[in-house]
């Protein structure tokens, strides 16, 4: 949840960066105009021949297409080269200046292009390097040992293209891996929600359903563990048992919306093999007949491995009161140096088999929280009658490192 707050965040604060970066390119671009046509104005007269009142429109029409450079280069270079072919053709240059139009009007167009080159589509490339090349070729011609090369300025004009075009592949570049990091960002904190809602909804499900199916137990044989019980006390027993088992049901179908599609393993485990003994007590208390042989220290057992043997017990007792009430169980847990087994047994009962439910409830859950952590778990029928489910829990050794054991098949057993 804290990784998708700072992905928003980071969005947020990127969107408003490139707002920045365009108000301070704008600022920039129209000092440069302004500087551009301080010049270009006062100069205009020693290398053209221009009145005094058209100076500053001349002067203009040089200068200010450098204003679309962000907007609409495109745009912009072409009234820029428009203007110089014209000021080339339509008004005389001065004495001893060879060059067709102001040497502002020069950066103006090289400008211009390279932004073209950068920013416009392919085609208005091709066609801005083609024009640029021809005015240049035509209009600058004899005006240095240069430009009579014939190839000259074309190859000028290539290589402003080539550089616009290098640095346009680098932005792109650079904003593709910047668009992955964001996906890349973002498919992080949606796992990481995922992972969240799945730890919610199996941590309810595995509590919820284990008090209800007690509830229902309870309701179910408390008109013969209680003494002298009216028909409307029964009857009242009944329907809590009824309502409670609804009510499960109703909790299965949201925890089944809430759930993602992957078993994620938890990092915040709340249970420890020691509360173990709780949930023994609590179901002999509900009136299951039950007993248990616990041969280890539970309190030496990680706080990992401890979640998923609470979990795995607390699910074998809530399948064997839903489907097999009445059926007498009994628990081993066995403590080792490097791995934790334990067994719940039943005998037979009025109910069937547990079911396997389709949003990974049940044997699937159980067996889902052995494997993420190395163990296996199976389940199947005893051969003298009843149900059991075995589960082989991994402790890690000091390095870090988990053993995982080979699976132990049971008689009749699901994997």
């Amino acid at each position: 949840m804290r990784r998708a707050i700072r992905v928003a965040r980071q969005a947020r604060a990127a969107a408003r960066t490139p707002g920045r970066a365009r108000l301070w390119f704008d600022v920039a671009t129209v000092v440069v105009v302004g500087t551009l046509f301080a010049v270009g104005w006062p100069t205009l007269h020693l290398t053209h021949q221009v009145p005094a009142a058209a100076q500053p429109f001349i002067a203009a029409l040089a200068v200010f297409p450098l204003a679309l450079i962000r907007v609409n280069p495109a745009l912009g270079w072409s009234i820029s080269a428009g203007a110089a072919l014209l000021i080339a053709l339509a008004i005389q240059h001065q004495p001893g200046n060879d060059l067709p139009y102001q040497v502002v009007h020069i950066l103006v167009l090289f400008a211009l292009l390279f932004a073209v080159a950068v920013r416009a589509p392919m085609q208005i490339v091709l066609i801005a390097w083609i024009a640029s090349s021809l005015l240049f070729a035509t209009t600058m011609a004899g005006t240095s040992s240069f430009a009579e090369a014939g190839f000259g300025w074309p190859l000028a004009m290539t290589g402003l293209v080539g550089f616009g075009l290098l640095v346009r592949w680098l932005v792109l570049s650079r904003q593709a891996l910047v668009r992955q990091e964001e996906q890349n960002e973002l498919e992080r904190a949606r796992r990481a929600i995922l992972e969240e809602k799945t730890r919610i909804a199996r941590d309810l499900h595995d509590v919820v359903a284990h008090h209800m199916s007690m509830v229902v137990v309870q309701a179910q044989t408390a008109p013969y563990r209680v003494p002298d019980v009216s028909e409307a006390a029964r009857a009242e027993f009944d329907s809590i048992g009824a309502s409670a088992r609804e009510a499960l049901n109703e909790i299965r179908s949201m925890l089944g919306v809430l759930r993602s599609d992957g078993q994620l393993p938890e990092h915040a485990p709340q249970p420890v093999a020691a509360d173990v003994v709780s949930v023994l007590d609590g179901v002999r208390r509900a009136g299951v007949r039950i007993d248990w042989t616990i041969d280890g220290p539970l309190a030496a057992v990680p706080d990992t491995v401890g979640l998923a043997l609470y979990r795995i017990v607390q699910e074998s007792l809530s399948n064997v009161s839903r489907h097999a009430p009445g059926a007498a169980v009994t628990v081993t847990v066995t403590v080792a140096a490097q791995v934790v087994e334990v067994l719940i047994a039943n005998d037979a009962g009025t109910g069937g088999a547990p079911v396997v439910s389709s949003d990974g409830s049940g044997i699937s859950g159980m067996r889902a929280r052995a494997e993420s952590i190395g163990g296996m778990l199976a389940a199947g029928p005893r051969s003298e009658g009843g149900f059991q489910v075995y589960a082989r829990l991994p402790i890690p050794v000091a390095e870090g490192t988990v053993e995982t054991p080979a699976a132990t098949a049971l008689p009749g057993a699901r994997n």
